[in-house]
């Protein structure tokens, strides 16, 4: 299966069926800024929820470390929240000046660096709700586990089919021409 955002794989318009370089970064600036649409609801939720936390009758009973990893989780969800964002705002503040590329690259390595940001304070949120489920016991590992698991989710899984060699690929005019072997 083609990957999506491979522009030797899309049929889009132009002399030879491909898309422009044009075209290409106005497609993958769109998708980016959809992704981030997708992401950002979730993230603002967890981070309303998290600034709730400390007004509930239950926040006071926990032990230091408990609190202190609330409020890592609460910091590295605000931080996950600002960096989702940030595309959007550089996106208006460097409209037409020719840089879309470049701001493309940086919106990418901001989603990315707000997915590991958005782990770890989730992972630390998990800590503290199962510390106060189960304080003490072995439910603590929850959080760190998972962690490991949008690690592996988000980051391994992605990165084992990027390490595949691309498949050969068919001339421009021998799609379909002879019956089989053509884009389906």
């Amino acid at each position: 299966m083609p990957a999506i955002d491979d522009p030797e794989d899309d049929d889009r318009s132009g002399v030879d069926g491909r898309e422009s370089p044009e075209e290409r970064l106005d497609r993958e600036l769109n998708e980016l800024l959809g992704e981030l649409r997708i992401a950002l609801p979730g993230v603002q939720v967890v981070f309303a929820f998290l600034l709730t936390v400390p007004f509930t009758g239950r926040f006071h009973d926990l032990d230091t470390i408990a609190k202190d990893a609330y409020l890592l989780a609460l910091v590295l969800v605000g931080v996950a929240s600002v960096l989702l964002m940030a595309p959007t705002v550089h996106h208006r503040l460097r409209f037409r000046h020719g840089t879309k590329e470049e701001m493309i690259t940086t919106a990418n390595r901001l989603a990315l660096a707000a997915m590991v940001a958005l782990a770890l304070g989730l992972g630390s949120a998990c800590y503290v709700a199962a510390e106060g489920a189960m304080p003490g016991t072995w439910a603590r590992w929850i959080g760190p586990a998972f962690v490991v698991f949008a690690g592996v989710v988000w980051l391994m899984v992605p990165l084992k089919f990027t390490s595949r060699p691309a498949p050969p690929r068919e001339g421009p005019g021998d799609a379909g021409l002879s019956g089989g072997g053509g884009r389906r």
